[in-house]
């Protein structure tokens, strides 16, 4: 057996492991958040809508970039992005023969990286922290901190934010033509087609509205614990945090949960 080697390797586990600096991604999801659930409400005359809620895990993503140079604590960086979905519809209602359609809404927001879709409610936030790190372990460090947080996230779509855009000369005008209606199944067919026409452009007006709605910041900061993974020479790490957000404003039908759990890996030089 060559002592030699195993001397050495010893020696090498033995030796503090990790990079000066690190860049990686993590799955980022939150917990806690809950959004309310709108009632159906009236937005115009027989024109109604409503939004649901949600009680779900906020799925999420993000990146992260660490220096381990400075001699008693350390720096993150930290950029994420969480988002739940829910249902929003439209409901017109012929005044004549009481039948109701939906037209369900899907929204593009400004400002996040999604498409058309089922509106979501979407926060980002950007995280600054200053870790303080037991090194005396050679391959795992531990660590807790705290720091500064920017917080960003869009709006939701209301009964409040849907009846402002009712206003439009377009939409009222297709709003009054559908009142006159009449009593054979033929008026009646062409109040509905105008109803939902109506509604249509409604629709479409809410489409248009909030690819340009800004995305709302706020500052608050946050607490954390967690741990970095990395074997000698080998330039990748592996890490997991746990972070409680406190400050930061919200839509009032969010009830935040302020808790994030970060888990990836990176390249460590």
């Amino acid at each position: 057996m060559n002592f030699k080697i195993i001397a050495a390797a010893a020696a090498l586990l033995a030796t503090q492991s990790f990079a000066i600096i690190g860049v990686g991604a993590h799955y980022a999801p939150g917990f806690g958040t809950k959004m309310k659930a709108g009632p159906k409400a009236k937005v115009a005359d027989n024109i109604d809508f409503s939004h649901k809620g949600y009680d779900e895990t906020m799925q999420g993503f993000g990146f992260k970039l660490w220096i381990d140079l400075l001699p008693i604590f350390d720096i993150e960086g930290t950029f994420n992005i969480q988002f739940g979905s829910y249902d929003a519809s439209l409901y017109v209602t012929n005044p004549t023969s009481g039948t109701e359609s939906e037209i369900p809404l899907e929204i593009e927001l400004g400002g996040t990286p999604f498409g058309k879709a089922n509106p979501k409610f979407v926060a980002m936030n950007g995280d600054l922290s200053l870790t303080y790190p037991i090194t005396s372990l050679p391959i795992i460090r531990p660590y807790i901190g705290g720091g500064l947080t920017v917080f960003a996230n869009s709006f939701v779509l209301n009964q409040a934010y849907v009846s402002a855009l009712v206003d439009d000369p377009t939409i009222q005008q297709l709003i009054a033509d559908a009142a006159e209606g009449g009593a054979t199944p033929e008026e009646i067919q062409q109040q509905q087609e105008k109803l939902q026409n109506a509604g249509e452009a409604l629709k479409k007006r809410v489409q248009d509205k909030a690819t340009k709605e800004s995305i709302n910041t706020s500052i608050g900061g946050h607490a954390l614990v967690g741990f970095r993974l990395k074997l000698p020479i080998i330039p990748i790490a592996a890490y997991c945090n746990f972070k409680y957000y406190f400050g930061g404003d919200y839509p009032k039908e969010i009830d935040p949960g302020h808790m994030t759990l970060e888990v990836g890996g990176g390249l460590a030089i």
